[in-house]
């Protein structure tokens, strides 16, 4: 068997990145371990630059359908309501950016979204085929799997989490720390006795407890419990366990838990993979960054990790992009990564709200080698940044990104000839992007902006959008 990309992990990031390549003719594989997807809640929140992504991906609608806000926080004491709060800073849509609060899905819904996706633009996940090994040379990946076949591919990308089995074949190291030694409870349940219209928050009832949390997850009729324990403490995930725990430390009884869908333990962490990529072997997500789930910063990443490296292998693997653009991969990602398990552990130990910085719409490339803007007196907007939405005489900004191609937009000036893959918008100088030439990449960011189209073909040639290149 051979594809060009095999991507092991049909988790978020896995499948976003087998979506990715799909729309673009990449033949792509997504194999997963287990015999069905992820069955639980874990990454529920969706930041509003991972909506812009998915707006892109064709899948924001079904997402918006499936989930809903976050409600706000409601605090209990001995079977009292006390107060509320708001779990994040509030935040009000703008024309250039649209989606500015936090979505709440399940992350078994968003992998079921983005599935159906892949299978109809042709892909597929190929369910039970766990990886034991991997050898590579300088024409593609050799992959070996538990039931005896090899499958060979010219790309591989581990999507297969923070235990992945990619990474440890390739002895790459991952340094971290402990973000907090007391242990968690996450778990799926059904119960009775609570509104859906709050975020149910029992504080800890002595120094031997930990807290509660309870949450309606939107679009469902199910609650995400999240619970601490001590320093120490075995966790017991069994549905008595679980009834047990809501039991002790709220009002309700155990009889009110009706059904426990899923649990899990865990401890949060931090964690950075040494590197991103070992020759035609590329980490993504968990399996190059782990995070405390305070914040909603994991998942969201990880949706990103897989949107930067999408469009490099496509250009690379079919529109005769030198292979050098995949450098940039690690160049671009890790440092964002980096970045935001410092955000989530600072979230997660009080020291920042869930606000700007978790919106992830301030994050771009400035100092990638990718990136380059030659104007002299730039706007607000300027080489690396994230392309805001807005109108441009007329024509919406995203519906025109909207897609697998690059854009070029040319703002109080004329559009110079170029490849005909390359989408072309028209219009007056902008307040956000001011005047000249910018060529938004496919991932949304401005690549190159200049006054005249001086240095714009030898870009465009680096990307492998020279004139004549296959759309």
């Amino acid at each position: 068997m051979h594809t060009d990309v095999l991507i092991v992990g049909a988790g978020p990031t896995g499948l976003a990145l087998g979506v990715d390549l799909a729309r673009r003719g990449v033949d792509a594989l997504v194999v997963e371990k287990a015999g069905e997807l992820f069955p639980g809640s874990r990454g529920k929140g969706i930041q509003p630059r991972t909506m812009e992504v998915f707006d892109d991906l064709g899948v924001l609608d079904a997402i918006r359908a499936a989930g809903g806000g976050y409600p706000v926080g409601m605090v209990w004491q001995d079977g009292e309501r006390v107060g509320e709060h708001q779990m994040f800073d509030p935040a009000e849509a703008t024309e250039d950016s649209p989606y500015n609060e936090p979505w709440m899905v399940p992350q078994w819904r968003t992998q079921q979204i983005l599935a159906a996706r892949l299978a109809e633009l042709g892909g597929e996940v190929a369910f039970e085929r766990e990886l034991t090994g991997l050898t590579q040379d300088d024409e593609g990946v050799t992959a070996h799997f538990a039931d005896g076949a090899d499958l060979r591919a010219r790309y591989l990308v581990a999507a297969d989490g923070g235990r992945s089995a990619v990474r440890r074949a390739l002895g790459i190291g991952m340094a971290g720390e402990t973000v907090d030694p007391q242990p968690m409870l996450v778990a799926d349940i059904r119960l009775t006795g609570l509104d859906r219209d709050h975020w149910h928050v029992f504080p800890p009832r002595g120094e031997s407890d930990g807290f509660l949390a309870i949450c309606p997850l939107a679009g469902t009729e199910d609650f995400q419990v999240a619970a601490q324990f001590p320093e120490g403490t075995a966790v017991d995930v069994s549905p008595d366990g679980v009834r047990k725990v809501v039991a002790a430390r709220s009002h309700l009884a155990p009889s009110d838990v009706t059904e426990v869908r899923w649990a899990s333990d865990f401890r949060p962490r931090t964690a950075l993979a040494d590197r991103f990529r070992s020759g035609r072997v590329f980490l993504a997500g968990d399996a190059a960054h782990i995070h405390s789930p305070a914040g909603g910063q994991g998942l969201n990443t990880s949706v990103q990790d897989a949107y930067n490296l999408g469009w490099k292998l496509g250009a690379v693997l079919r529109d005769s992009a030198p292979v050098a653009l995949l450098d940039t991969y690690e160049e671009e990602r890790r440092p964002i990564a980096a970045e935001m398990l410092g955000l989530s552990t600072s979230v997660h130990r009080g020291e920042t709200r869930r606000g700007d910085a978790t919106r992830q719409l301030g994050l771009g490339y400035r100092d990638s080698s990718l990136t380059e803007e030659t104007r002299t007196d730039p706007a607000s907007v300027r080489a690396g940044d994230r392309a805001p939405d807005g109108t441009l005489d007329g024509v919406r900004l995203f519906d025109a990104f909207r897609g697998p191609h690059w854009t070029l937009m040319a703002v109080g000036t004329e559009a110079p000839e170029g490849p005909s893959s390359v989408r072309v918008v028209r219009g007056p100088v902008h307040p956000a992007y001011g005047s000249g030439l910018l060529l938004v990449r496919p991932d949304g960011y401005v690549g190159w902006a200049g006054e005249t189209a001086d240095g714009l073909p030898e870009y465009l040639a680096r990307v492998g959008l020279a004139s004549g290149a296959r759309d």
